[in-house]
């Protein structure tokens, strides 16, 4: 009889076996489920869209730029500012507003054509801040740099003739003038005493 061994010993350890891989596929199921949802929490403010379009090209400068993120933003510390073809010059008018999920900025009448810059940086409903550019290129000069090349125009013609007739005339010494005046008066002063001497000496 004991040789045969129990009949249910196979049997037994089968459902045992299969009753631990369901727990252990239950349980990563859950784990799965706990952790699968915390990334999305926690993502930071991403960009949407922005006007000018990124990489776009305009004739017309903008009188404000936009930029459209995919949640709403904090009220707090927010930057948004334009740099000209230069790197350097700045074309915002003014401070950033924030109304929802979207940020803008006036921006000035802008120069000169080229590639602009709009660098933000905002702060997400979590709190973490973004930062980030967006790139648009202006293909027509604006009235800016119309009124800076006015600015920097040569004069004309006739006002660099009166410009060297001034500066010539700033230029000649006053000396000779009066070196002038002096010999004069010396002369003056040599023939009026002839003039009077002569009638006295007729007379003797």
């Amino acid at each position: 009889m004991s040789s045969c061994g129990n009949p249910n010993g196979p049997i037994r350890h089968r459902v045992l076996t299969a009753g631990k891989a369901r727990a252990v596929f239950l349980l990563t199921a859950i784990a799965l489920a706990i952790l699968l949802p915390a990334p999305a929490a926690s993502a930071h403010s991403t960009l949407v869209s922005s006007v000018p379009a990124k990489d776009s090209a305009v004739a017309t400068a903008p009188k404000q730029v936009s930029l459209v993120f995919n949640e709403p933003l904090d009220a707090g510390f927010n930057e948004l500012v334009v740099l000209g073809p230069d790197g350097t010059s700045h074309w915002e008018d003014g401070k950033a507003t924030v109304v929802d999920a979207t940020i803008s900025v006036p921006v000035k009448v802008l120069g000169p054509a080229g590639a602009y810059t709009i660098k933000y940086h905002v702060v997400s409903a979590d709190g973490h801040p973004v930062s980030g550019s967006v790139a648009f290129t202006l293909t027509t000069a604006g009235p800016a740099n119309a009124q800076a090349a006015a600015v920097a125009a040569p004069p004309s013609a006739e006002a660099a003739r009166a410009q060297t007739s001034t500066q010539d005339s700033e230029q000649t010494p006053l000396w000779p003038w009066i070196a002038g005046a002096v010999v004069l008066v010396a002369v003056g002063v040599v023939v009026a005493r002839r003039v009077a001497a002569g009638p006295r000496d007729s007379g003797t």
